[in-house]
């Protein structure tokens, strides 16, 4: 009784200990968080006051560039790629009116569907992913969730047993005997999968319990429908800045964006946090998806948006469905979120340049015309990736001041739409994040995709490392 008393004692000290550090923690992280927003808008207001103040000087350094023939051509060709930007905005903001998320059919009438969970490295998070995937309301004789760890080093296995013990029949595990990549657990996943439709989440993820079924209905709705993406939003975004200013960016992201693309039938990337599908469209790529190389190395980045890619290229429809979320981690440290970024870059590039191969022929039935203006803004933003860094690099070095103060007053401009959208949906206090998102993505991570581009062909996950989130 004596020894069960003092475990029991220090359990509860233990407990307490670590509600003092998570209560430390929380009020340093809402510190931080008031002076990071604070410095954000003393910055933006000191800009508009520096423009002001130097009006003159911006007048002048605009009659300097329009004298010079380098000057003229310049300003001709970042005019011209301004008003297809503002068209761009215009044409996507119309489409996201048009847009409307399928509603759920019917029990009867849902497919068969398997959810394949890869995990590595992910701890006890698999669990809780296991367990809000078998909490989901689709009818648990049509579901099949499997689960497979890609040979992890620290306890994932072990929590996927304890997630089988809980679970029963209900979830199969398999433990790959090394490590191989995403991409191949998917593919273990993928064949041993027998539902019409596949379903992929992320190990650091969770659902909604009507996001399965959400996700699954618009393969009823749409014969030609071979890929859905998911909602995305941040699970951890109460526990550090970073996750603040990037659940905002994925708001924008997923909601706005990927639902207009979704009106063109068009989304190019299904992220691999949730996706889904067509079994049909999958096994006829499935070779070349997970035999995929870029200037003779294996990919083993970029698998769904590879996945994407092939599946368009067959003639599909790829959706996005709104209704369906899912909440999942992203980096809390700039080191992690510039990797991430840098994978994700990478990718970009790869997909663009096999994009380009087929965009403009007659790869399916109907209109092509949107798809092709959605591949011609990505590439463009890849192509125009450095010029933009030389001329920036010369604009701070020419004139600081000027370079600071405008850049800081087009983000005030430009990042108020992403405020309003946020605030709109969600919540108006927590949308001032995009603001210094935008801060922070200009002046620290303007680097990411000519960096991205100069390596494209190198490989490596990045951030699976065990002290680093995904």
């Amino acid at each position: 009784m004596r020894t069960e008393k003092l475990t029991n004692e220090s359990k509860n000290k233990k407990n307490f200990l670590l509600n003092n550090k998570i209560k430390t923690f929380v009020e340093t992280a809402n510190a931080w968080g008031v002076f990071v927003m604070g410095s954000t808008f003393v910055l933006m207001i000191a800009s508009i006051y520096v423009v002001y103040v130097l009006q003159t000087d911006f007048e002048q350094f605009n009659m300097d560039r329009m004298s010079t023939t380098f000057g003229l051509v310049f300003m001709i060709i970042a005019g011209s790629l301004f008003l297809f930007k503002a068209g761009f905005f215009l044409f996507t903001l119309y489409r996201y009116f048009v847009y409307k998320a399928i509603p759920s059919v019917k029990d009867e009438e849902l497919p068969t569907c398997t959810v394949i969970v890869p995990a590595y490295n992910e701890g006890k998070q698999v669990w809780a992913t296991l367990m809000s995937l078998a909490e989901s309301d689709y009818p648990m004789e049509k579901l099949q969730l499997l689960s497979i760890d890609d040979g992890s080093k620290d306890d994932t296995w072990y929590w996927m047993q304890e997630a089988k013990k809980v679970l029963g029949d209900r979830v199969v595990i398999y433990q790959q005997p090394q490590n191989k990549g995403k991409r191949h657990a998917l593919y273990r996943g993928f064949n041993e999968g027998t539902g019409e439709v596949f379903v992929t989440v992320d190990s650091d993820s969770i659902v909604k319990k009507d996001t399965l079924r959400n996700l699954v209905s618009p393969f009823v709705i749409n014969e030609k429908c071979g890929a859905v993406a998911g909602n995305i939003r941040v699970l951890n975004n109460k526990k550090a800045i970073l996750p603040k200013m990037l659940d905002v960016s994925f708001v924008l992201s997923f909601e706005f964006v990927r639902s207009a693309e979704s009106t063109l039938n068009s989304v190019l990337c299904t992220p691999g946090a949730l996706a889904a599908y067509r079994a049909k469209a999958v096994f006829a790529c499935l070779p070349d998806w997970i035999n995929q190389t870029f200037m003779g190395q294996p990919s083993d980045i970029g698998e769904d948006r590879a996945m994407t890619n092939m599946i368009l290229k067959q003639g599909y429809h790829v959706l996005f469905q709104r209704n369906a979320y899912a909440y999942t981690n992203v980096p809390e440290q700039y080191k992690g979120l510039y990797k991430m970024f840098i994978r994700w870059g990478r990718s970009n590039v790869r997909e663009n340049i096999e994009m380009s191969k087929y965009v403009f022929k007659n790869f399916r039935e109907g209109s092509k015309a949107g798809t092709r203006l959605l591949f011609f803004s990505q590439a463009t933003k890849i192509v125009m990736s450095y010029p933009f860094v030389i001329f920036m690099l010369f604009f701070v070095l020419t004139h600081p001041l000027l370079f600071v103060s405008s850049t800081l007053l087009s983000i005030l401009v430009l990042s108020t739409f992403p405020v309003i959208f946020y605030a709109n949906r969600y919540n108006f206090q927590e949308s001032f994040w995009a603001y210094s998102y935008s801060i922070l993505y200009t002046f620290g991570l303007f680097w990411i995709t000519p960096y991205a581009i100069a390596t494209a062909n190198r490989r490596g996950w990045l951030t699976r490392g065990l002290s680093e989130k995904k």
